[in-house]
């Protein structure tokens, strides 16, 4: 037996992470109930919520009809990730080798004697992450990670559970079959009859490897307590943050922005001699020993030395000089501090062989004018998910990745097949369809349609109405007077949703062509008929 195998092993296991890391950045309370959804499922839920009823597994109209006033994040691992890391850091300082296991779970070697025992030595760490502000953090020692583990999952909060050396078998003895970390293989053994995992344990191991192979006889190992991985450490990443001092304090923008210069330069040296660029940089000012501002700035390429004085000048402008409304920097700064938020190698970056991209100059301009009116206050459009096509539209401020966003691989029910609208209007245009009778078309709840659409032309309205000269979005139409005969149509799509709410919304969507050979996309809803869309 090697002398790596013979270390026992301590994890550190933080209940619903993805819950405290999405109250951390979204300025949750912890009182309130909080879930984190997948793809409308609960994948995480806090203390507070399956108080009321939410459990992982659980759709999203579920959970909200057990807990109303349940808040709903989106499920975010780089959010995790990225949150998780002062965990670790603040674990490295007590014992370095740490092996990140996921967002929320990691282990290292026991300390053993250092600390005065494993208890103690648990009681430290433990002690260290409450100071970092993680309250529920649960520990656990054992001869192999997988007891370790299962250890940890029933300590007591801020606690160390600790398997006696050579104890893992009978400490796993009892545990139920469905602590493996795998829902097929834990359901298969459930209809095979072996409720625990001494139960699976008993089995041979030449069955189980018959019967499941190399996969079910580790699985097999792991319930016998003979678990073999080797802890993978980390090297702890280093520390790319510049900053920069200034004595005395400076008063002007231009006096920082030509001081902070150099700083910025070597930032940008240092990622570039490890291969790397930043995409997303935190700039923090410091006035009288305290952050007075900060703000993270993001890059569709990477960031430069020029971009880095750039920005430090656009946050900082105004606020030396008391501007109304801003984030108030009432003091002389004393220091600038640029700290990577996002970076990514510089391959992924590379130039195509015949250029392309974004002109550097159009991306100034840009970065500058949000600079000036705010981070909301620039956005680009992105595609999402939904639909009617308004519903797929999405805007993004200008340098974020879009999150959140609804997924287009999704189904959608009631969608329209492709293409898509060339121009969706932001207010739709009433319109009247008639038939050959001149009889007004409508759509019965089951998408029956009472007679074939054979004219159509625009709702009559006073001055500055639907079909006024001054709307000239509204002129290709068709005249207030003036019907456009239908030379063909397809539909209809309905589409029911919020059925669970009174009134439930229900739409039926029709492509229409005129007789001058335009395409549109008209909506039947409550009666009236309306133009969501043109297709050019």
């Amino acid at each position: 037996m090697s002398e790596g195998r013979k270390r026992r092993v301590l994890v550190v296991w933080c209940p619903d992470w993805p819950v405290v890391a999405a109250m951390a950045e979204e300025g949750i309370r912890t009182e309130q109930p909080v879930a984190v959804l997948a793809h409308n499922t609960v994948v995480a839920c806090n203390e507070a919520a399956r108080h009321e009823g939410v459990r992982r597994a659980m759709r999203r109209r579920d959970a909200q009809s057990r807990c109303p006033e349940l808040i709903l994040v989106d499920d975010n691992p780089d959010r995790d990730a990225r949150v998780f890391e002062p965990v670790l850091v603040a674990v490295e300082e007590l014992r370095p080798g740490v092996a990140p296991l996921r967002p929320g779970l990691l282990a290292v070697h026991a300390p053993g004697r250092f600390y005065g025992g494993e208890l103690a030595a648990g009681a430290m760490i433990a002690e260290r992450l409450v100071e970092s502000g993680v309250w529920d953090c649960r520990i656990g020692v054992a001869d192999d990670l997988f007891t370790a583990e299962q250890a940890a999952r029933r300590a007591e909060p801020q606690d160390t559970h600790v398997v006696d050396t050579g104890g893992s078998a009978a400490f796993l003895r009892d545990l139920p079959i469905g602590v493996i970390d795998d829902a097929d293989v834990a359901g298969l053994l459930r209809r095979l009859g072996l409720r625990t995992l001494g139960d699976f344990a008993q089995v041979p191991g030449r069955d189980v490897q018959a019967r499941f192979g190399r996969y079910g006889a580790k699985i097999h190992s792991l319930a016998r307590g003979d678990d073999t991985s080797l802890l993978g450490s980390r090297t702890p990443p280093p520390d790319l943050a510049c900053q920069v001092r200034f004595e005395p304090a400076l008063t002007t923008v231009e006096a920082v922005c030509f001081s902070v210069r150099q700083t910025a330069e070597r930032f940008a040296a240092q990622l570039a001699d490890r291969g790397l660029v930043c995409t997303e940089v935190r700039i923090e000012a410091e006035c009288d020993h305290d952050v007075t501002s900060a703000r993270c700035w993001a890059h569709s390429r990477w960031f430069g030395a020029a971009d880095l004085v750039d920005r430090v000048h656009w946050q900082l402008r105004g606020q030396l000089q008391g501007m109304p409304g801003g984030p108030g920097v009432s003091a002389p700064v004393e220091l600038v501090r640029f700290v990577p938020e996002t970076v990514e190698p510089t391959a992924a970056h590379a130039d195509g062989l015949w250029g392309g991209g974004t002109d550097e100059r159009v991306e100034r301009a840009v970065a500058r004018v949000q600079g000036m009116l705010g981070h909301q206050a620039v956005a680009v459009p992105a595609v999402q998910g939904g639909r009617a096509p308004a519903d797929r539209q999405a805007l993004v401020p200008w340098g974020e990745r879009p999150l959140g966003l609804r997924s287009a691989e999704l189904p959608w029910p009631g969608s329209l097949p492709p293409p898509e609208p060339a121009r969706v209007f932001t207010d739709p245009l009433p319109v009247t369809v008639v038939d050959d009778a001149g009889r007004t078309v409508w759509v019965t709840a089951r998408g029956a349609v009472s007679g074939p659409p054979a004219r159509f032309r625009p709702v009559t309205a006073g001055p500055g109405g639907p079909s006024s000269p001054r709307r000239p979005a509204r002129r290709g139409v068709g005249g207030a007077e003036e019907w456009q005969p239908i030379t063909a149509w397809a539909g209809p799509w309905p589409v029911e949703e919020l059925w669970w709410e009174e009134p439930a919304r229900w739409v039926a969507r029709f492509q229409i062509v005129g007789l001058d050979g335009r395409a549109w996309l008209m909506r039947y809803a409550d009666g009236s008929w309306c133009i969501e869309a043109g297709y050019d």
